[in-house]
């Protein structure tokens, strides 16, 4: 029997297509309501299917993976590991990490289960789960790895500029008011993590202001180990590549890489978004 294994949930986006410990992580799918129909993420429902602005009527929520999911989950790879490593999105944003719990709570034999809240999603997820499963390749316990992400998560910045407020209001981040007045008048707020609670922080202008806002927030940086930049559906082509730019002339060593927005962050923040996630070393 292995030592230990990595449990995510579909949200995360790695950087890497393949790297140290891919084989020790494994994923359990977010559930994606829309009308009468649920998808598992990454299935039947792409990001650019979702609507421009939903309605009452079609309202798309993102449902955690349920507790009998992660029992069966942790059952078998109880078989293979003696611990697993849970690592989800923020509590925040969908209550994964709480299903989790009530999960383990009934694992059978002699397993550990451990579990993290990333205070993220999308790339800055996958970028602590690519972590851990390195540090777990190289012989890493559990409780290492714990400690691990304790010191890299608050290492693990974001920023977004949304368009869908309707899709923030369905999520319960803004009255529905604000949301539709907000939309009718154009209106870009700037997103942020917070402790892994989204907090807006200030208004953009235009889409050229929303690339020189995004740069400048980089620029806060000075010891970075990688940017992700997520854009959303349909893609701002433009703004990506003006912002490439910029960080390669700002930072030439710095990895980035580029993803589009997944299915559950669009149905929370809507799909109509472009953001950065960005790790410290």
């Amino acid at each position: 029997m292995d030592k230990v294994c990595i449990l995510t949930d579909s949200s995360a986006q790695f950087p890497a297509p393949s790297f140290p410990g891919i084989e020790l992580v494994n994923v359990i799918p977010l559930h994606v309501q829309i009308l009468d129909h649920r998808f598992m993420e990454g299935k039947g429902l792409k990001s650019h299917e979702l609507p421009t602005t939903p309605n009452d009527g079609d309202n798309p929520k993102v449902s955690p993976p349920t507790v009998d999911e992660f029992r069966r989950a942790f059952n078998q790879l109880g078989k293979l590991y003696k611990e697993i490593v849970v690592i989800t999105l923020s509590h925040d944003l969908n209550p994964a990490i709480k299903n989790a719990s009530k999960a383990s709570k009934g694992v059978q034999g002699f397993n550990t289960v451990r579990l993290i809240d990333s205070q993220s999603t999308a790339v800055g997820l996958g970028l602590l789960v690519q972590a851990a499963a390195k540090a777990a390749v190289e012989g890493a316990d559990g409780d290492a790895i714990q400690q691990l992400m304790r010191d890299i998560i608050p290492k693990v910045y974001s920023l977004f500029s949304v368009e869908g407020l309707t899709y923030m209001h369905h999520s319960g981040y803004l009255g529905k008011a604000q949301a539709i007045i907000g939309e009718k008048e154009g209106i870009m707020p700037l997103i942020v993590f917070d402790n892994g609670k989204l907090m807006a922080t200030q208004k953009i202008r235009n889409y050229r202001n929303m690339v020189d806002i995004l740069h400048e927030y980089i620029c806060e940086f000075t010891d970075l180990l990688h940017i992700g930049i997520v854009q959303g559906v349909p893609p701002f082509e433009q703004e990506t590549r003006a912002l490439r730019e910029r960080i390669n002339s700002t930072f030439p060593a710095i990895p980035i890489s580029e993803h589009i927005i997944g299915t559950a962050l669009a149905t929370i923040i809507g799909p109509r978004s472009l953001g950065l996630f960005i790790m410290e070393k």
